[in-house]
C-alpha cells in the first residue's frame, strides 16, 4: 500500500516574481541608458527582414503579466471573468495587428531550491490579505489602493486556459519558468521576451521587454539591455550570473552574501566617491578584480569565500546557463537536468507520457505536480483569518485533492478503476464512468442520473455549491470569502476533470462560464435582505423553472449527507448612504453602507496570538484525512449543521445560464458590515476518518 502522505506534500506559494535584488531599480535610476524605448511594430519589421523565414514571435511570461491583464475595477468580489476575457482578447488583438505572434508560458512547478523563498512571499501576502479584510470591516468598501490589492483566486490557472480558448499557443513549464522561457525564446529565434523579471537580463537569451512599460495604444515599451549593462559595469556577458547571485536572488539568499558585499563596498568606497547604486558598482568591481585568469585559476573556487558560499554560487550560476552555454566561473560545463517522475514506478509509461504532454500544452491541471513532483501548491486566497466558521480553502478542499490522488495512485492495482481505460477508451460506457467518477470526487456519486439533464457549466456550479454546503458548517459570512472559495473550487474541479479523463469539456468549467463577482455579491445582499425568489430571479420564468429543480437537488443531497440546509437571511446595516469618489469604480455609482461604530468593531472577534505571529492554527475540522472508500453507504457523521442562503444558488445558477451583466451598467454592491455573528451548536458525535490513502498536511 502506498502512503500518499510520504510522497505528495502540499506547499504554499505565491505567483509573484522577484528576480535579482535591486537590479531593476539600479537600471532605471542609476543607468537609464540601459532602458531603451522601443517600437514593437518596428522591431517586428526589422526581425522579419533579418530572418525572412521566421515570424516575429514574442514569448510572454504569463505569471508576470497577471497584474497588467487584470485591470477590472472590481476584484474583491471574486473576479469579473467575462471582462477579464475581453481584456485578454484586446491584448492578443493588439499584437496580432502589429504582425507579432505570441507564445505564452506559465510556471507549472516550483523548484525545490526556490520553495523556501516562495513560501516567505506567501506569508507576506497573507499579511496584506489581513489588511484587506480589516479595510473592508472598517470602511465597508473595496480598497482603492493598488498597494492593497489581491488577484482573484485561480487567476494564473485560468489565464492559461483562457488564452488557449482564444487560439493562442500556451505552454506550462516543467521546471523553473524563467529558464524555459529563456530557452524557448533563444532556441526558436524569437524577437523578445515580454515580462517583468530581471532574471531575463541575466540569462544570455533574446531581448527582454517590459510588460509594465507596455503601451498597447502605440505598441511601445522599454527594452532592458543586458549588453549596455555589461558596458556600464565593465563585465562580460558570462559574468552576469555571478553578479545576480552576489546581489541575491531566489536561489542565493541576499543575506548569505552580505559579508562579501559589505567588504566589496568598503573597498570600492576607498577608491570612488559614494554614489547612488554603489552596491551594484562595488560587486561588479569585485568580480573584475577576481576574474578568472588564463593561467588555469577558475573563478568561484578562487574567491575569498567559505565552502558553503562557494557551493551556493556555483549552484546559482549553473541555473542561469541555457543548453550549450558555459561559464568561466565554473570548472565544468552545465548539464541540463532531466525531468524526474517521482511516481514513475507506480504507473504505466503511457499515463505518464500523456500527463507530461497535456501539462506542457496547458490541457490539464494538477496531474503533473502530483505524479512528477509529488508536491501540490496551494496559493493565496482572499480569506479572513478571523473567520472561525469557514475552514481555510486548503483545508476545505483537502478531501477533494485526496480523492484525486487516489484516482492517480490507487491503493490496490486491481482496484475498481482502470486509469488506462478511464483516459484512453472512448466508448459510451467509459464516458459514463468518467462522469460518475468526477461526481464521486465531490461526493455526489449517487446523483449521476439526476445531473445528466444539466449542461456542463451548471453541473460545475451544482458540484461546488453542494460541496461547500456540506463541508462548511455555516455559509453566511462575507460574500468576499465565499466568492474566492467558489473560484478556488473551480481549480480543483478542473483537476478532477483532468484526472477522470475529461468527461466534460474543460472550456465549459471555466469561471467566465459559471461566475461573476459583482452579480454574486449583489444577489447575496438581496437574499439577505429577505427578498423573495421571484425578485432574486428578476421575474424570469425560465430561470425560475431551472432554479427550483436544481435547488431541490442540492437540498436533497445535503439532507442525505445529514447536513440539513436552511435559508436564514442575515440582517445587514443599511443606515446611511454616502457619496463615492469617482475613482472608486469607473463609471459606476455605488451606495456605501454605514460602517460599524468603534464599540461594535471592538466587539468583533479578534485574531488570536497565533494569527498575530503569522501562524494560522489548525482548523477544528482539519484532521488526518483519508481517502473515502468508493461507493459506500456509510458516511462519516457530520458534527455541525450547515446554513446556506438561497442567494448563493440564485447568483451562481443565473450566471451559469449565460446571464450577461455589463460591468458599466451594473451598480456594484457595497461590502457590508455584519451586525452580529450567528452561533451554532455542535451535535454529539465525532467525525470519523474513513480508511484509505492519507495526505501529510
Amino acid at each position: 500500500m502506498l502512503l500518499l502522505g510520504h510522497m505528495v506534500r502540499e506547499a504554499a506559494v505565491h505567483e509573484l516574481k522577484m528576480g535579482v535584488k535591486g537590479l531593476q531599480n539600479f537600471m532605471e535610476t542609476c543607468c537609464p541608458d540601459t532602458c531603451v524605448p522601443v517600437d514593437l511594430k518596428q522591431m517586428a519589421v526589422n526581425h522579419v527582414k533579418a530572418h525572412p523565414d521566421s515570424t516575429a514571435t514574442v514569448v510572454v511570461d504569463g505569471m508576470a503579466c497577471l497584474r497588467y491583464w487584470y485591470r477590472c475595477q472590481a476584484w474583491v468580489y471574486g473576479g469579473q471573468w467575462q471582462e477579464y476575457m475581453h481584456i485578454l482578447q484586446e491584448f492578443v488583438d493588439a499584437f496580432t495587428s502589429a504582425g507579432i505572434r505570441l507564445v505564452f508560458i506559465f510556471d507549472g512547478t516550483v523548484e525545490e531550491q526556490k520553495r523556501a523563498e516562495w513560501v516567505k512571499r506567501r506569508l507576506r501576502v497573507n499579511k496584506d490579505i489581513a489588511r484587506i479584510f480589516q479595510h473592508i470591516k472598517t470602511h465597508a468598501q473595496q480598497p482603492n489602493s493598488r498597494d492593497l490589492f489581491c488577484l482573484p483566486s485561480g487567476l494564473a490557472t485560468f489565464s492559461g486556459f483562457a488564452l488557449k480558448s482564444l487560439g493562442q499557443e500556451t505552454r506550462i513549464s516543467t521546471r523553473e519558468g524563467d529558464y524555459e522561457i529563456s530557452d524557448y525564446a533563444l532556441s526558436h529565434n524569437c524577437m523578445g521576451i515580454l515580462g517583468q523579471d530581471t532574471d531575463f537580463v541575466i540569462y544570455n537569451t533574446v531581448p527582454y521587454l517590459s510588460i509594465n512599460k507596455l503601451n498597447l495604444n502605440n505598441m511601445t515599451t522599454v527594452l532592458f539591455s543586458r549588453e549596455r549593462l555589461c558596458q556600464v559595469l565593465k563585465l562580460h556577458m558570462s559574468d552576469l550570473p555571478l553578479l545576480a547571485c552576489l546581489l541575491g536572488n531566489d536561489i542565493v539568499p541576499e543575506q548569505q552574501m552580505q559579508r562579501l558585499r559589505s567588504n566589496a563596498l568598503t573597498s570600492y568606497r576607498k577608491k570612488h566617491m559614494q554614489v547612488q547604486g554603489d552596491k551594484v558598482y562595488a560587486v561588479a568591481d569585485f568580480i573584475n578584480a577576481h576574474h578568472p585568469s588564463s593561467e588555469g585559476t577558475f573563478g568561484v573556487s578562487s574567491l575569498p569565500l567559505v565552502e558553503a558560499e562557494k557551493e551556493a554560487l556555483e549552484k546559482g550560476i549553473r541555473l542561469y546557463l541555457l543548453p550549450g552555454q558555459t561559464s568561466a566561473w565554473l570548472e565544468s560545463g552545465c548539464s541540463v537536468p532531466e525531468s524526474m517522475c517521482l511516481m514513475g514506478k507506480y504507473l504505466p509509461a503511457d499515463i505518464l507520457q500523456a500527463v507530461l504532454e497535456k501539462h506542457t500544452r496547458a490541457e490539464c491541471f494538477l496531474l503533473y505536480n502530483v505524479l512528477y513532483d509529488g508536491v501540490v501548491e496551494c496559493s493565496n486566497t482572499l480569506e479572513d483569518e478571523d473567520e472561525v466558521e469557514i475552514p481555510p480553502q486548503a483545508v476545505l478542499y483537502l478531501p477533494v485533492r485526496e480523492r484525486i490522488y487516489g484516482l492517480l495512485l490507487p491503493v490496490q492495482p486491481e482496484g475498481p478503476l482502470d486509469l488506462m481505460a478511464l483516459w484512453f477508451r472512448t466508448d459510451p460506457e467509459v464516458k459514463a464512468v468518467q462522469a460518475s467518477t468526477l461526481l464521486d470526487v465531490f461526493d455526489l456519486y449517487e446523483f449521476a442520473e439526476e445531473l445528466k439533464c444539466f449542461d456542463s457549466p451548471l453541473i460545475a456550479v451544482i458540484c461546488l455549491v453542494t460541496y461547500i454546503a456540506i463541508q462548511t458548517p455555516v455559509v453566511d459570512p462575507r460574500a468576499v470569502q465565499l466568492g474566492s472559495l467558489f473560484v478556488r473550487g473551480l481549480t480543483y474541479l478542473i483537476a478532477a476533470n483532468s484526472a477522470c479523463g475529461f468527461p466534460f469539456p474543460m472550456g465549459e468549467l471555466m469561471p467566465w462560464k459559471t461566475f461573476d463577482g459583482l452579480l454574486f455579491h449583489s444577489k447575496y445582499l438581496q437574499a439577505h435582505s429577505g427578498c423573495p425568489k421571484e425578485e432574486l430571479l428578476e421575474g424570469n420564468p425560465s430561470w425560475m423553472s431551472l432554479f427550483m429543480p436544481v435547488r431541490e437537488l442540492v437540498l436533497e443531497t445535503c439532507r442525505r449527507r445529514g447536513v440539513p440546509v436552511h435559508s436564514r437571511p442575515r440582517r445587514l446595516q443599511h443606515r446611511d448612504v454616502r457619496a463615492v469618489e469617482t475613482d472608486d469604480l469607473c463609471r459606476e455609482r455605488r451606495p456605501q453602507l454605514h460602517h460599524s461604530t468603534h464599540q461594535e468593531f471592538r466587539q468583533q472577534p479578534r485574531a488570536s496570538s497565533h494569527y498575530q505571529h503569522g501562524y494560522r492554527p489548525r482548523h477544528p475540522k482539519r484532521g488526518r484525512y483519508h481517502l473515502a472508500p468508493r461507493c459506500t453507504d456509510q458516511r462519516p457523521a457530520i458534527v455541525q449543521k450547515a446554513v446556506l442562503n438561497e442567494g448563493l444558488f440564485v447568483k451562481l445558477l443565473s450566471t451559469a445560464q449565460t446571464l450577461t451583466v455589463s460591468d458599466d451598467a451594473t451598480q456594484p454592491p457595497p461590502l457590508y458590515q455584519e451586525e452580529q455573528k450567528q452561533t451554532h451548536t455542535k451535535e454529539p458525535g465525532e467525525k470519523q476518518s474513513p480508511q484509505g490513502l492519507k495526505e501529510d498536511d
